[in-house]
């Protein structure tokens, strides 16, 4: 019993001796923090091997243009969290994390924003997996399905945005569809990456069942006649498909 009591009290006492080193090494370097500088900035992209929208020196220019940039600043008067906010608010940032350590460094942990497809149309973007506009940047390109003509950034996130989501899931049109073009009258035309065909969708209204048939018919037939046979397939009729040659 003695014993218990002893080992419970040792581990109390190590455990407060603990936090009370922990308080004391926080608070010294809070004290100190007036007396020393930021040297560097080091910036890590958390998924920069699949996406490049920004790069370092735009996070630096940025940071500088709301006096943000932490280069020469004391560590006290450093804003993390306003460091982090600021840079959320980009159209190409989904989330940041800014700390800085005793040595003088601030670290910038970055994950940029994954576009889903590109929007052609009075103006050039991306539509993120959030269904968030990104503007598109000099420096990267995405090989990702893009959407040309009448398109309004209404119509993207909507059930456009559902659609493509449909195709993406599915391997056999994700492999298959490289453009989707909106006519003025809203109809929609699908461009294939393989063979000269145009596919005529029309509404949005039961694609998937429209899809499904024209699958059947890519399997059964154009695998033995050519891809290249017909300049139109037509999917809007009910129950059929029109080809023209």
């Amino acid at each position: 019993m003695k014993k218990k009591l002893s080992h419970k009290i040792l581990i109390t006492c190590g455990l407060s001796l603990a936090g009370a080193y922990l308080v004391f090494s926080l608070s010294a370097f809070t004290s100190k923090n007036k007396a020393i500088e930021c040297t560097h900035m080091e910036t890590v992209f958390v998924n920069q091997n699949e996406i490049s929208l920004i790069n370092h020196t735009e996070i630096e220019n940025f940071l500088k243009s709301k006096n943000l940039y932490p280069v020469g600043k004391m560590l006290n008067d450093i804003e993390t969290e306003k460091i982090e906010n600021e840079l959320s608010k980009s159209e190409m940032i989904k989330a940041a994390e800014c700390y800085m350590t005793p040595a003088g460094i601030v670290h910038l942990r970055v994950k940029q924003r994954t576009p889903k497809f590109r929007v052609i149309s009075n103006e050039s973007y991306y539509v993120d997996t959030e269904g968030k506009k990104i503007k598109t940047s000099p420096n990267y390109t995405a090989y990702v399905p893009v959407v040309s003509g009448n398109v309004s950034f209404e119509t993207a996130t909507g059930e456009l945005f559902n659609f493509i989501s449909y195709l993406e899931k599915n391997s056999f049109w994700n492999a298959q569809i490289e453009q989707i073009y909106i006519r003025p009258d809203h109809k929609i035309e699908l461009v294939p990456r393989v063979g000269d065909s145009i596919i005529m969708l029309g509404t949005l209204d039961d694609y998937e069942s429209k899809l499904d048939k024209l699958k059947k018919l890519y399997v059964k037939a154009f695998n033995e006649i050519g891809w290249n046979r017909y300049k139109t397939i037509d999917l809007q009729y009910k129950g059929q498909i029109v080809c023209t040659k």
